[in-house]
Protein backbone atom coordinates (compact mmCIF):
# COMPACT_ATOMS: atom_id res chain seq x y z
CA UNK A 1 0.00 0.00 0.00
CA UNK A 2 1.61 3.04 -1.12
CA UNK A 3 1.38 6.80 1.13
CA UNK A 4 1.31 7.99 -2.35
CA UNK A 5 -1.87 6.79 -3.42
CA UNK A 6 -5.21 7.50 -3.24
CA UNK A 7 -8.23 5.41 -2.37
CA UNK A 8 -10.76 4.40 -4.66
CA UNK A 9 -14.24 3.99 -3.62
CA UNK A 10 -13.96 -0.11 -4.58
CA UNK A 11 -10.90 0.01 -1.50
CA UNK A 12 -8.08 0.00 -4.07
CA UNK A 13 -5.46 2.47 -4.54
CA UNK A 14 -4.72 4.61 -7.69
CA UNK A 15 -1.17 6.25 -8.53
CA UNK A 16 -1.52 9.83 -7.69
CA UNK A 17 0.03 12.48 -10.09
CA UNK A 18 1.31 14.63 -7.26
CA UNK A 19 4.16 12.53 -6.12
CA UNK A 20 6.46 14.61 -8.25
CA UNK A 21 5.79 18.27 -6.17
CA UNK A 22 7.50 19.20 -2.87
CA UNK A 23 4.56 20.55 -1.85
CA UNK A 24 1.85 18.06 -2.50
CA UNK A 25 -1.91 19.62 -3.06
CA UNK A 26 -4.71 18.68 -0.81
CA UNK A 27 -5.57 15.73 -3.13
CA UNK A 28 -2.89 13.69 -1.14
CA UNK A 29 -4.65 13.76 1.92
CA UNK A 30 -7.92 12.97 0.68
CA UNK A 31 -9.30 10.36 2.12
CA UNK A 32 -13.12 9.25 2.42
CA UNK A 33 -14.99 8.88 5.60
CA UNK A 34 -13.75 5.53 6.89
CA UNK A 35 -10.08 6.84 7.57
CA UNK A 36 -9.46 6.96 11.39
CA UNK A 37 -7.49 10.69 11.91
CA UNK A 38 -7.21 11.89 15.25
CA UNK A 39 -9.19 14.51 16.78
CA UNK A 40 -8.95 18.13 15.20
CA UNK A 41 -11.84 19.61 16.71
CA UNK A 42 -9.63 21.58 19.21
CA UNK A 43 -6.36 21.64 16.80
CA UNK A 44 -4.30 25.22 15.93
CA UNK A 45 -4.29 27.31 12.94
CA UNK A 46 -1.01 26.77 10.51
CA UNK A 47 0.13 29.59 11.73
CA UNK A 48 0.85 27.78 15.08
CA UNK A 49 2.30 25.28 13.47
CA UNK A 50 4.86 27.34 11.86
CA UNK A 51 6.03 28.88 15.17
CA UNK A 52 6.43 25.76 16.39
CA UNK A 53 8.33 24.42 14.12
CA UNK A 54 10.56 27.94 13.57
CA UNK A 55 11.21 27.94 16.82
CA UNK A 56 12.60 24.18 17.30
CA UNK A 57 14.79 24.62 14.40
CA UNK A 58 16.33 28.24 14.15
CA UNK A 59 17.90 28.46 17.90
CA UNK A 60 20.10 25.27 16.56
CA UNK A 61 21.69 26.65 13.27
CA UNK A 62 22.25 30.64 14.38
CA UNK A 63 24.58 30.09 17.43
CA UNK A 64 26.62 27.08 15.72
CA UNK A 65 26.81 27.77 11.96
CA UNK A 66 29.54 30.06 11.43
CA UNK A 67 31.43 28.09 13.50
CA UNK A 68 30.53 25.04 11.21
CA UNK A 69 31.74 27.15 8.41
CA UNK A 70 35.24 28.07 10.26
CA UNK A 71 35.50 23.98 10.55
CA UNK A 72 34.54 23.16 7.12
CA UNK A 73 35.06 25.76 4.79
CA UNK A 74 33.06 27.75 2.68
CA UNK A 75 31.82 24.46 0.93
CA UNK A 76 29.52 24.42 4.04
CA UNK A 77 27.17 26.92 2.33
CA UNK A 78 26.44 24.79 -0.49
CA UNK A 79 25.80 22.10 2.30
CA UNK A 80 23.74 24.59 3.66
CA UNK A 81 21.63 24.70 0.77
CA UNK A 82 21.00 21.29 -0.07
CA UNK A 83 20.63 20.43 3.48
CA UNK A 84 17.75 23.20 4.01
CA UNK A 85 16.32 21.69 0.53
CA UNK A 86 16.49 17.90 1.49
CA UNK A 87 15.12 18.58 5.49
CA UNK A 88 11.72 20.46 3.56
CA UNK A 89 11.38 17.27 1.13
CA UNK A 90 12.03 14.91 3.83
CA UNK A 91 9.86 16.62 5.90
CA UNK A 92 6.65 16.52 3.84
CA UNK A 93 7.77 12.58 3.28
CA UNK A 94 7.64 11.84 6.79
CA UNK A 95 4.00 13.20 7.51
CA UNK A 96 2.80 11.32 4.43
CA UNK A 97 3.94 8.13 5.71
CA UNK A 98 1.96 8.83 8.76
CA UNK A 99 -1.02 7.87 6.34
CA UNK A 100 0.53 5.01 4.78
CA UNK A 101 -2.16 2.54 6.79
CA UNK A 102 -4.69 3.67 4.01
CA UNK A 103 -7.11 3.23 7.22
CA UNK A 104 -5.56 5.23 9.77
CA UNK A 105 -2.72 7.95 10.80
CA UNK A 106 -0.07 6.46 12.22
CA UNK A 107 0.93 8.14 15.39
CA UNK A 108 4.68 8.93 16.20
CA UNK A 109 8.09 8.11 13.62
CA UNK A 110 8.23 5.16 15.65
CA UNK A 111 5.29 3.63 14.17
CA UNK A 112 6.57 4.57 10.87
CA UNK A 113 9.32 2.62 11.16
CA UNK A 114 8.06 -0.26 12.98
CA UNK A 115 5.62 -0.64 9.48
CA UNK A 116 8.83 0.08 8.02
CA UNK A 117 11.30 -1.93 9.09
CA UNK A 118 9.69 -4.38 11.59
CA UNK A 119 9.80 -3.91 15.68
CA UNK A 120 13.59 -3.90 15.96
CA UNK A 121 13.72 -1.23 13.78
CA UNK A 122 11.11 0.53 14.85
CA UNK A 123 12.47 0.33 18.48
CA UNK A 124 16.12 1.84 17.18
CA UNK A 125 14.30 4.88 15.40
CA UNK A 126 12.74 5.25 18.89
CA UNK A 127 16.26 5.61 20.81
CA UNK A 128 17.59 7.77 17.98
CA UNK A 129 14.48 9.90 17.82
CA UNK A 130 14.69 9.72 21.85
CA UNK A 131 18.28 10.94 22.04
CA UNK A 132 17.77 14.02 19.86
CA UNK A 133 14.34 14.69 21.93
CA UNK A 134 16.51 14.15 25.33
CA UNK A 135 20.03 15.35 24.82
CA UNK A 136 18.69 18.52 22.96
CA UNK A 137 17.17 20.11 25.90
CA UNK A 138 20.19 18.91 28.12
CA UNK A 139 22.24 20.90 26.12
CA UNK A 140 19.87 23.64 26.26
CA UNK A 141 19.75 23.61 30.25
CA UNK A 142 23.48 23.57 30.17
CA UNK A 143 23.69 26.39 28.00
CA UNK A 144 21.05 28.38 30.16
CA UNK A 145 22.81 28.00 33.40
CA UNK A 146 25.71 29.34 31.63
CA UNK A 147 24.56 31.94 30.36
CA UNK A 148 22.97 33.24 33.19
CA UNK A 149 26.42 32.71 35.36
CA UNK A 150 27.95 35.12 33.10
CA UNK A 151 25.02 37.31 32.99
CA UNK A 152 25.26 37.70 36.79
CA UNK A 153 29.02 37.78 37.07
CA UNK A 154 30.44 39.85 39.88
CA UNK A 155 27.24 39.51 41.35
CA UNK A 156 25.64 38.09 44.34
CA UNK A 157 23.25 36.01 41.66
CA UNK A 158 26.86 34.27 40.48
CA UNK A 159 25.56 30.90 42.24
CA UNK A 160 27.49 28.88 39.86
CA UNK A 161 26.88 26.89 36.36
CA UNK A 162 24.67 24.08 38.29
CA UNK A 163 22.11 25.72 40.59
CA UNK A 164 21.50 28.10 37.36
CA UNK A 165 20.96 25.24 35.45
CA UNK A 166 18.87 23.60 38.30
CA UNK A 167 16.95 26.76 38.01
CA UNK A 168 16.62 26.70 34.32
CA UNK A 169 15.26 23.18 34.38
CA UNK A 170 12.73 24.29 37.33
CA UNK A 171 11.49 26.94 34.73
CA UNK A 172 11.69 24.70 31.77
CA UNK A 173 9.36 22.43 33.98
CA UNK A 174 6.53 24.33 34.44
CA UNK A 175 4.70 24.87 30.83
CA UNK A 176 6.38 20.98 30.19
CA UNK A 177 4.36 19.71 32.86
CA UNK A 178 0.99 21.65 32.57
CA UNK A 179 0.78 22.43 28.74
CA UNK A 180 -0.77 19.20 27.48
CA UNK A 181 -0.42 19.44 23.51
CA UNK A 182 1.65 21.35 20.83
CA UNK A 183 -1.27 23.55 19.85
CA UNK A 184 -0.61 24.96 23.67
CA UNK A 185 2.53 25.63 23.36
CA UNK A 186 2.68 28.01 20.37
CA UNK A 187 2.66 31.61 22.23
CA UNK A 188 5.99 30.02 23.64
CA UNK A 189 7.09 29.33 20.15
CA UNK A 190 6.21 32.57 18.94
CA UNK A 191 8.12 34.38 21.37
CA UNK A 192 10.92 31.76 21.41
CA UNK A 193 11.17 32.31 17.39
CA UNK A 194 11.04 36.20 17.72
CA UNK A 195 13.74 36.16 20.10
CA UNK A 196 16.05 34.42 17.55
CA UNK A 197 15.12 36.58 14.80
CA UNK A 198 16.22 39.74 17.03
CA UNK A 199 19.61 38.03 18.14
CA UNK A 200 20.08 37.26 14.44
CA UNK A 201 20.03 40.94 13.86
CA UNK A 202 22.04 42.02 16.76
CA UNK A 203 24.78 39.81 15.93
CA UNK A 204 24.71 40.94 12.04
CA UNK A 205 24.69 44.24 12.78
CA UNK A 206 27.55 44.72 15.73
CA UNK A 207 29.05 42.36 13.29
CA UNK A 208 29.26 44.37 10.30
CA UNK A 209 30.49 47.61 12.57
CA UNK A 210 33.08 45.57 14.36
CA UNK A 211 34.65 44.75 11.27
CA UNK A 212 36.63 47.46 10.67
CA UNK A 213 38.58 46.96 13.95
CA UNK A 214 39.35 43.28 13.26
CA UNK A 215 43.06 42.29 11.78
CA UNK A 216 42.74 40.37 8.00
CA UNK A 217 41.48 36.80 9.01
CA UNK A 218 41.91 33.51 7.29
CA UNK A 219 39.35 31.86 5.48
CA UNK A 220 39.25 27.82 4.05
CA UNK A 221 37.20 26.85 0.59
CA UNK A 222 36.92 23.10 2.35
CA UNK A 223 38.78 21.80 5.17
CA UNK A 224 38.78 18.19 4.85
CA UNK A 225 39.80 16.71 8.03
CA UNK A 226 36.64 18.48 9.39
CA UNK A 227 34.44 18.31 7.56
CA UNK A 228 32.28 15.55 8.47
CA UNK A 229 31.84 17.10 12.36
CA UNK A 230 31.04 20.22 10.39
CA UNK A 231 28.39 18.25 8.22
CA UNK A 232 26.96 16.95 11.68
CA UNK A 233 26.31 20.45 12.60
CA UNK A 234 24.64 21.23 9.17
CA UNK A 235 22.70 18.54 9.35
CA UNK A 236 21.25 19.41 12.84
CA UNK A 237 20.73 22.96 12.14
CA UNK A 238 17.71 21.50 9.89
CA UNK A 239 16.91 18.65 12.40
CA UNK A 240 13.10 19.01 13.08
CA UNK A 241 11.97 16.14 11.44
CA UNK A 242 11.48 14.33 15.64
CA UNK A 243 8.95 17.06 16.07
CA UNK A 244 6.95 17.37 13.13
CA UNK A 245 4.36 14.17 13.65
CA UNK A 246 2.94 15.93 16.65
CA UNK A 247 3.18 19.67 15.06
CA UNK A 248 1.16 18.64 11.98
CA UNK A 249 -1.36 16.47 14.90
CA UNK A 250 -1.74 19.51 15.93
CA UNK A 251 -2.97 21.51 12.76
CA UNK A 252 -6.66 22.23 12.43
CA UNK A 253 -5.80 21.59 8.27
CA UNK A 254 -3.30 18.84 7.68
CA UNK A 255 -3.19 19.21 4.15
CA UNK A 256 -1.49 22.82 4.74
CA UNK A 257 1.61 20.86 6.29
CA UNK A 258 3.48 21.09 3.02
CA UNK A 259 3.32 25.40 3.21
CA UNK A 260 3.89 25.12 6.98
CA UNK A 261 7.21 23.00 6.61
CA UNK A 262 8.17 24.76 3.65
CA UNK A 263 7.88 28.43 4.89
CA UNK A 264 9.11 27.29 8.35
CA UNK A 265 12.13 25.69 7.24
CA UNK A 266 12.52 29.01 4.85
CA UNK A 267 12.54 31.69 7.54
CA UNK A 268 15.33 29.19 9.25
CA UNK A 269 17.39 28.93 6.68
CA UNK A 270 17.23 33.08 6.10
CA UNK A 271 18.40 33.46 9.30
CA UNK A 272 20.73 30.72 9.04
CA UNK A 273 22.50 32.70 6.19
CA UNK A 274 22.18 36.23 8.12
CA UNK A 275 24.52 34.66 10.64
CA UNK A 276 26.67 31.92 8.95
CA UNK A 277 28.29 33.93 5.85
CA UNK A 278 28.77 37.57 7.76
CA UNK A 279 30.29 35.80 11.00
CA UNK A 280 32.39 33.31 8.88
CA UNK A 281 33.31 36.66 6.48
CA UNK A 282 33.82 38.80 9.53
CA UNK A 283 35.74 36.71 12.26
CA UNK A 284 37.64 33.91 9.92
CA UNK A 285 38.77 31.28 11.65
CA UNK A 286 38.76 33.13 14.96
CA UNK A 287 34.64 32.57 15.47
CA UNK A 288 33.56 30.89 18.02
CA UNK A 289 30.59 29.29 18.85
CA UNK A 290 28.08 30.75 20.09
CA UNK A 291 28.14 33.60 17.46
CA UNK A 292 27.43 36.02 19.99
CA UNK A 293 30.77 35.11 21.92
CA UNK A 294 32.25 36.40 19.21
CA UNK A 295 30.91 40.12 19.11
CA UNK A 296 32.43 42.55 21.16
CA UNK A 297 31.12 42.91 24.80
CA UNK A 298 28.57 45.20 25.68
CA UNK A 299 25.06 46.04 25.89
CA UNK A 300 24.41 44.03 22.47
CA UNK A 301 26.08 41.08 23.34
CA UNK A 302 24.34 40.81 27.16
CA UNK A 303 20.54 41.24 25.15
CA UNK A 304 21.39 38.56 22.61
CA UNK A 305 22.54 36.42 25.33
CA UNK A 306 19.28 37.20 27.32
CA UNK A 307 17.24 36.55 24.07
CA UNK A 308 19.17 33.39 23.24
CA UNK A 309 18.75 32.32 26.88
CA UNK A 310 15.11 32.44 26.56
CA UNK A 311 14.85 31.04 23.34
CA UNK A 312 16.61 28.16 24.77
CA UNK A 313 14.12 27.95 27.46
CA UNK A 314 11.10 28.08 25.25
CA UNK A 315 12.36 25.62 23.24
CA UNK A 316 12.89 22.87 25.23
CA UNK A 317 9.49 21.95 26.63
CA UNK A 318 8.60 21.76 22.89
CA UNK A 319 10.96 18.95 22.21
CA UNK A 320 10.13 17.27 25.79
CA UNK A 321 6.59 17.50 24.94
CA UNK A 322 7.23 15.76 22.11
CA UNK A 323 8.73 12.86 23.18
CA UNK A 324 6.62 13.05 26.33
CA UNK A 325 3.23 12.53 23.93
CA UNK A 326 5.19 9.48 22.35
CA UNK A 327 5.70 7.66 25.70
CA UNK A 328 2.34 8.51 26.91
CA UNK A 329 0.77 7.14 23.51
CA UNK A 330 2.79 4.01 23.80
CA UNK A 331 1.41 3.71 27.90
CA UNK A 332 -2.14 4.79 26.61
CA UNK A 333 -2.19 7.12 29.19
CA UNK A 334 -5.76 8.70 28.31
CA UNK A 335 -8.73 10.62 29.97
CA UNK A 336 -10.61 7.32 28.30
CA UNK A 337 -8.54 4.54 30.13
CA UNK A 338 -7.93 6.53 33.46
CA UNK A 339 -10.59 9.43 33.92
CA UNK A 340 -9.74 12.92 33.73
CA UNK A 341 -7.81 13.45 37.45
CA UNK A 342 -5.82 9.94 37.35
CA UNK A 343 -4.93 11.17 33.68
CA UNK A 344 -3.49 14.67 34.92
CA UNK A 345 -1.71 12.76 38.02
CA UNK A 346 -0.32 9.98 36.14
CA UNK A 347 0.74 12.25 32.86
CA UNK A 348 2.50 15.10 35.36
CA UNK A 349 4.54 12.14 37.49
CA UNK A 350 5.78 10.75 34.35
CA UNK A 351 6.77 14.45 33.09
CA UNK A 352 8.29 15.34 36.02
CA UNK A 353 10.13 11.97 35.81
CA UNK A 354 11.78 13.00 32.65
CA UNK A 355 12.14 16.39 33.44
CA UNK A 356 14.42 15.45 36.70
CA UNK A 357 16.24 13.03 34.32
CA UNK A 358 17.33 16.15 31.91
CA UNK A 359 18.37 17.63 35.06
CA UNK A 360 20.47 15.21 36.46
CA UNK A 361 22.32 14.48 33.14
CA UNK A 362 22.75 18.11 32.54
CA UNK A 363 24.42 18.57 35.86
CA UNK A 364 26.44 14.99 36.27
CA UNK A 365 27.16 14.09 33.57
CA UNK A 366 30.78 15.75 32.04
CA UNK A 367 31.71 16.08 28.72
CA UNK A 368 28.22 15.76 27.30
CA UNK A 369 28.36 17.99 24.45
CA UNK A 370 30.62 15.70 22.88
CA UNK A 371 28.87 12.53 23.81
CA UNK A 372 25.94 14.42 21.95
CA UNK A 373 28.14 14.75 19.49
CA UNK A 374 29.11 11.10 19.21
CA UNK A 375 25.51 9.34 19.46
CA UNK A 376 23.95 12.69 18.13
CA UNK A 377 25.81 12.26 14.66
CA UNK A 378 24.01 9.02 13.78
CA UNK A 379 20.70 9.99 15.16
CA UNK A 380 21.10 13.55 13.02
CA UNK A 381 22.40 11.69 9.83
CA UNK A 382 20.24 9.30 10.08
CA UNK A 383 17.38 9.74 11.25
CA UNK A 384 16.55 12.74 9.70
CA UNK A 385 18.46 12.74 6.82
CA UNK A 386 18.22 8.65 5.81
CA UNK A 387 14.84 7.13 7.81
CA UNK A 388 12.12 9.61 6.11
CA UNK A 389 13.09 8.78 2.61
CA UNK A 390 13.87 4.86 3.54
CA UNK A 391 10.78 4.57 5.21
CA UNK A 392 8.41 6.02 1.84
CA UNK A 393 10.30 3.32 0.16
CA UNK A 394 10.04 0.55 2.68
CA UNK A 395 6.10 1.36 2.90
CA UNK A 396 5.32 1.77 -0.85
CA UNK A 397 5.38 -0.91 -3.67
CA UNK A 398 8.04 -0.73 -6.25
CA UNK A 399 5.56 0.80 -9.15
CA UNK A 400 5.38 4.22 -6.48
CA UNK A 401 8.95 3.92 -5.02
CA UNK A 402 10.37 4.15 -8.62
CA UNK A 403 7.68 6.76 -9.54
CA UNK A 404 8.77 8.85 -6.38
CA UNK A 405 12.19 8.53 -6.98
CA UNK A 406 11.72 9.80 -10.40
CA UNK A 407 11.13 13.70 -9.40
CA UNK A 408 13.98 15.66 -9.01
CA UNK A 409 13.30 16.79 -5.74
CA UNK A 410 13.32 12.29 -4.53
CA UNK A 411 16.66 12.33 -6.66
CA UNK A 412 18.81 15.61 -5.48
CA UNK A 413 17.55 14.54 -2.02
CA UNK A 414 18.73 10.76 -2.61
CA UNK A 415 22.39 12.15 -3.80
CA UNK A 416 22.83 13.79 -0.61
CA UNK A 417 21.37 10.51 1.79
CA UNK A 418 24.72 8.62 0.25
CA UNK A 419 27.28 11.96 1.15
CA UNK A 420 25.71 12.16 4.22
CA UNK A 421 25.59 8.10 4.38
CA UNK A 422 29.39 8.18 3.82
CA UNK A 423 30.28 11.11 6.00
CA UNK A 424 28.21 9.46 9.05
CA UNK A 425 30.96 6.84 10.05
CA UNK A 426 33.63 9.44 10.34
CA UNK A 427 31.46 12.11 12.42
CA UNK A 428 31.15 9.83 15.43
CA UNK A 429 34.98 8.62 15.17
CA UNK A 430 36.13 12.27 15.69
CA UNK A 431 33.28 13.18 18.19
CA UNK A 432 34.78 9.68 19.91
CA UNK A 433 38.42 10.90 19.94
CA UNK A 434 38.11 14.46 20.99
CA UNK A 435 35.75 12.76 24.24
CA UNK A 436 38.46 10.11 24.70
CA UNK A 437 41.07 12.74 24.47
CA UNK A 438 39.20 14.96 27.06
CA UNK A 439 38.69 12.19 29.34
Amino acid sequence: MSIFDEKKGNGGYAASTATNEIIVSEADYDYKNDFQDVDRSNAGSAKTAYYNVVCVIAGTGTLGLPFALRQGGWIGILILFLAWFMSTYTGVILIRCLYAKGNRRLSSYKDVATASFGAIGGWIVFFFNAWILIGAPVLYMVLSGSNLQHLTAHTAGAIGDIPWTIISCAVVAIPFVFVKSMKEMAWMSAFGAGATLVTVLIVLVVACIDKKNLPPVHHDNVIWDQFPIALSTISFSFGGNVIYPHVEKSMRRRQDWPKVAAAGLATCALMYFLTAIPGYYIYGDTVESPIYNSIPEGVPQIIAIVLMTLHVMLAAPLLLTSFALDVEEMLNITVERFGRVLEFVIRCSLRIGIMAVVGVIACTVPHFDLLMSLIGSFSNCGLISLSSLWCSICVSPVSATNQSMSSPGALLSFCLVLLVSCSVPLTPLEALLRLTNNL
